[in-house]
């Protein structure tokens, strides 16, 4: 039990780490799907234009949160 609460807390930290540094995190990610973008249009495959910053930005944020809810609830009913 005491490793299922480990992985649980980290899971939750996790989740909290992913929201409070999305910015960092989306813009990160955003330079290198625009490489990869590049590289692809280079060679004559078109894909579908990468995100726009905001949006990636609230992407990241939503899915910090969703990660640290997800860990929460399931802390919870570990401890209940």
């Amino acid at each position: 039990m005491s490793l299922k609460l480990l992985q649980l807390v980290f899971g939750l930290l996790l989740g909290v780490l992913m929201a409070l540094f999305h910015r960092p995190l989306a813009d990160f990610m955003q330079e290198r799907e625009h490489a990869i973008d590049f590289i692809f249009r280079s060679r004559g495959l078109r894909l579908p234009p990468p995100l726009q910053q905001s949006t990636a930005r609230d992407l990241y944020f939503l899915l910090g949160v969703g990660v640290a809810l997800l860990q929460a609830a399931r802390l919870w009913m570990l401890m209940r």
